[in-house]
């Protein structure tokens, strides 16, 4: 026992005169191993920021308040490119800003380095996901869309309204491009948190383009526009067709009246809302589907729209088609209404199926039904009522109104 004792008391006084010996070594000791130099650290920079560009971007930071530091030095690439920034800053306050062009679509890491006139670098900076834009940001950009329902309105005083639906992105302006009353090319730009906009005037029939702008990210350094504008649809004014033109026009198996004064004619006799028994068109009860057809008294190049009004209480149409031609002659083919195969033998003949309204109504109000683009001159109507509110033998009518686009 005694003798293991003493070994262990030995072993530890050895390693406390080594524990000594270490610590009395001075720094300077090892200096041989850097060259007799102590290792410097300039100070780093703080609060990077990245503003995204069109091939290029901003880096911008907080400088390093160490007087020693000279310059930064900002690496990229895996080091194989750089640029040199010199530091005549120092105070946490100011802003230290680098744009770096040349730069391919992509998502870069950049390494920051403050430098001291000896060429003592501190510790890295390292900024992550740095993106840059291009063509492939651009190509996925969209224009603005008109607003579906409805797209403009012309005004009296010769302006027209142009309206928009809500932007999806970081839109910032539509530019639109248009030719004025005078015949000059004009613009006049949407901003994004605007419904519509106003032209203050602008020529009938000239086209009207579009073109929007996009920032990638707020505070990017540069605004995207789409590759190319779009055309805004066709803007007119709808001037209600002239009634007094209007004359019965009767076709072979067009429907038969109730009764003389129910005539065809009753529907733009100027009456306005729903009708009474007997100032309304009344067919014969020969049931559905059945046809009537008129004469709008001229012919109209761009016919746009048909407004029906119901009669006050029943046997009102709940689908019908509208069918235009510019002469009848010989136009009607020799088919009841009902037929299976009247549709392809009216096209035969040369009408146009201008439109199919059906309402989901009781059918009694005034509604509007726009007609299809750029229809072709139309003088004649045959409307053909495929069925009615209540399933009657019955069609009742109170009016009739149309609308040319120009």
């Amino acid at each position: 026992m005694r003798i293991k004792y003493i070994h262990i008391k030995g072993l530890c006084m050895l390693a406390i005169v080594l524990l000594f010996l270490a610590c009395s070594k001075k720094a300077t000791d090892y200096r041989d191993l850097l060259g007799d130099k102590e290792i410097q650290y300039p100070g780093a920079v703080s609060n990077v920021t990245v503003l995204p560009g069109k091939g290029r971007l901003m880096l911008m930071w907080q400088p390093s308040p160490d007087p020693s530091v000279t310059r930064y030095v900002v690496y990229w690439n895996n080091s194989a490119d750089s640029v040199t920034i010199s530091a005549d800053k120092h105070q946490p306050t100011d802003t230290v800003k680098s744009i770096i062009t040349g730069l391919n679509e992509y998502t870069y890491t950049f390494f920051i380095y403050s430098y001291d006139a000896e060429g003592n670098k501190s510790v890295v900076k390292e900024v992550d996901n740095a993106h840059v834009y291009g063509s492939i940001y651009q190509n996925s950009l969209h224009n603005r869309l008109p607003d579906a329902a409805t797209p403009f309105k012309v005004n009296d005083d010769g302006s027209a309204v142009l309206y928009f639906t809500t932007p999806d992105t970081i839109n910032t302006t539509t530019d639109i491009h248009y030719t004025n009353a005078g015949g000059i090319a004009s613009v006049i730009s949407l901003q994004a948190d605007a419904a519509f906009v106003t032209l203050p005037s602008y020529k009938p029939g000239g086209v009207i383009s579009y073109q929007s702008a996009y920032l990638p990210v707020m505070g990017s350094l540069d605004t995207f526009y789409t590759v190319q504008p779009d055309t805004f649809p066709n803007i007119f004014k709808l001037v209600e067709c002239d009634k007094g033109l209007f004359q019965e026009a009767d076709l072979p198996h067009d429907m038969g009246l109730l009764q003389s004064d129910t005539r065809v004619s009753k529907l733009w006799d100027g009456s306005v809302g729903p009708q009474g028994y007997p100032n309304i068109y009344h067919n014969n009860s020969s049931g559905t589907p059945g046809t009537f057809s008129f004469d709008l008294g001229k012919l109209y190049n761009n016919l746009g729209v048909i407004e029906e009004t119901g009669r006050n209480c029943c046997h009102n149409p709940a689908e019908f088609e509208v069918w235009g031609i510019a002469d009848n002659t010989d136009a009607a083919p020799d088919l009841n209404a009902n037929d299976p195969n009247f549709k392809s033998a009216m096209q035969a003949k040369g009408w146009t199926l201008l439109t199919t309204a059906v309402r989901g109504d009781d059918g009694n109000a005034p509604m509007k039904f726009n007609f299809m683009d750029n229809p072709p001159p139309v003088r004649y109507i045959r409307i053909r009522v495929l069925r009615t509110v209540d399933n009657s033998n019955d069609i009742n009518l109170s009016e009739l109104s149309f609308w040319n686009k120009e």
